[in-house]
């Protein structure tokens, strides 16, 4: 799987400066991840990067993945008793989790929600990292993720 130049570029720089090599694999396990964007498993990215490179293994998946998200390319998302999904949206973002269907939607936050959310901290305490994650079920005639203005 080709990468657009733009993503090729990102995913060239993201690896270089963790002093990797932009292999085969690693980018084509990233083109999966970028094609649909629909939050998928290790064992779908794995299914869906056979389909065009038969040899690829579970484990090269994996450890793909693993580099991913090592290089910020990718963000793990986790939900209780649920294999861990990945996400391309590097954006400051939180996720619906439809517990009837299974699929994960992106969704938007404004800067101000996440202002607010920090100064709910005590004194002294920096965020690095912000996650905030929403359960329940979408309505059934959502056809399709909500998209966030960077995804297409």
């Amino acid at each position: 799987m080709k990468l657009i130049p733009e993503f090729k570029l990102e995913f060239d720089e993201a690896l270089e400066k963790m002093g990797l090599r932009p292999t085969r694999q690693r980018e084509h396990v990233y083109g999966v991840i970028l094609e649909k964007r629909d939050h998928p498993t290790a064992e779908e990215v794995y299914a869906r990067s056979k389909e065009s490179m038969p040899t690829i293994s579970l484990a090269t998946v994996y450890n793909c993945l693993e580099t991913l998200i090592q290089s910020g390319l990718v963000r793990s998302v986790n939900f209780d008793r649920e294999p861990t999904r990945y996400c391309p949206n590097l954006q400051e973002h939180a996720h619906f989790h439809c517990s009837k269907t299974g699929r994960v939607y992106d969704v938007h936050l404004p800067g101000a929600v996440i202002k607010t959310q920090a100064h709910l901290l005590p004194s002294g305490f920096k965020i690095r990292n912000f996650e905030l994650s929403f359960d329940g079920e979408a309505p059934a005639a959502k056809p399709s993720a909500p998209k966030h203005p960077t995804d297409s």
